[in-house]
């Protein structure tokens, strides 16, 4: 529902998806910017999900995914 807080369980997912998105990124030694523009995004938005503010799409996961080079499921390991 619009406007309802997110359960712990939904922040800690979050955290941890944007967690490893960052970690993965940072491993190749890549700016927020970098893998931006390689993923098609804006780095304000990709940074929302590094901080697990926002829950990106199926669609923006795919795109993360073939930005950083990895399989979909290494984004949630």
């Amino acid at each position: 529902m619009p406007g309802t807080a997110l359960s712990f369980e939904q922040r800690a997912h979050r955290r941890a998806f944007g967690e490893n998105v960052g970690r993965i990124r940072r491993d190749r030694g890549w700016t927020q910017e970098d893998l931006a523009e390689r993923a098609e995004l804006h780095r304000s938005y990709l940074a929302s999900i590094e901080t697990g503010v926002r829950n990106p799409s199926l669609d923006v996961i795919v795109r993360l995914a073939k930005g950083l080079r990895v399989p979909v499921a290494e984004l949630f390991a």
